[in-house]
């Protein structure tokens, strides 16, 4: 990327937009610009494009997103998929409007099939069945990268997709239902530990298998690929690195100073059985990443007690 081109990030509030513009300006790129959803709804086709025809960024980082855990996936389908579909299609097809030259689309390793072969590699895209606890998202997203592979394929764009494993880090949502799994323990063992409880409820029986990757260095790996990947394939993100929730669990709680019992509910969700990502592609490109999941989580909770709980967004 030119170091003067003008660069837009979309989501920069949300844990991977505020890590990406972190990186930018760490890297010297300075002509930054951003909206708020105050400013600007996504999702409103006619404000997308008066918004690029005016600025018409030379590149864009498609972080934006309607994200959430099992529970808000599972009680809001249709949000998601509407939400997700309609806001990265504007940009999208903006962007390409008004001559972008580069864009990344952020999407996420529930775009593969639910019991595809670990660890996963991008060509298994759309062999079999979604998890269907989050099948709606998955689709959006599986339709934004679909639609930046087909205008390279049309009309000689260069967009790009990544799709990262699990995320966590600096600006996460502790919404105490509809977060992620990792900043949801962070949250229940530090309320846990504040009343001193003397056991936290888990839920399903702990035995899927996750990845994990700390925000900054995704983002690290977002500017990475927009100077040096080209491709409709997208190129996973992710450590290659696995433990089971039950061991997730244990390692936040140790973390947090908790020393209470775990016990686990087994009439809830596990969610997919094992989640793990092929990374060789990202790695034969030369880049791998740098935090630890114990560093990581460290990091994650000094930003919890920093920042004030975050509802979601």
């Amino acid at each position: 990327m030119d170091k003067n081109g003008k660069i837009y990030v979309a989501g920069h509030r949300g844990m991977v937009g505020s890590a990406i513009v972190r990186e930018l300006e760490r890297q010297g790129y300075n002509n930054i610009i951003t909206r708020t959803r105050v400013e600007l709804d996504l999702c409103r086709q006619e404000s997308v494009e008066s918004f690029f025809e005016a600025e018409k960024p030379d590149y864009v980082f498609l972080a934006a997103a309607k994200v959430g855990g099992i529970v808000s996936n599972q009680n809001a389908l249709a949000d998601f998929m509407y939400e997700n579909m309609i806001l990265e299609m504007n940009i999208i097809n903006s962007a390409w409007k008004n001559g972008c030259k580069k864009l990344e689309f952020l999407g996420s390793s529930c775009i593969y099939p639910r019991l595809a072969p670990q660890p996963m590699k991008e060509d298994c895209l759309l062999t079999s069945e979604l998890e269907k606890s989050n099948e709606a998202y998955a689709l959006a997203k599986i339709s934004g990268l679909k639609y930046c592979e087909f205008l390279n394929k049309q009309y000689g764009t260069d967009y790009i997709s990544v799709m990262p494993t699990n995320l966590y880090g600096p600006n996460d949502n502790y919404h105490p239902t509809n977060s992620h799994v990792l900043p949801a323990l962070i949250r229940r063992f530090h309320e846990a530990k504040e009343e001193n409880l003397s056991y936290v409820t888990c839920w399903g029986d702990g035995s899927p298998l996750r990845e994990f990757l700390y925000v900054d260095d995704l983002a690290n790996l977002c500017v990475f690929l927009m100077d040096h990947y080209s491709g409709n394939e997208t190129v996973n993100a992710g450590t290659g690195k696995e433990l089971s929730i039950k061991e997730l669990t244990e390692l936040v709680a140790r973390i947090i100073g908790y020393h209470g019992e775990i016990r686990w509910d087994t009439s809830k969700p596990n969610g997919t059985p094992r989640k793990l990502l092929d990374v060789s592609k990202a790695a034969n490109l030369g880049w791998t990443y740098k935090t630890t999941l114990e560093d990581g989580i460290r990091l994650s909770y000094e930003d919890f007690l920093k920042n004030p709980i975050r509802a979601e967004r």
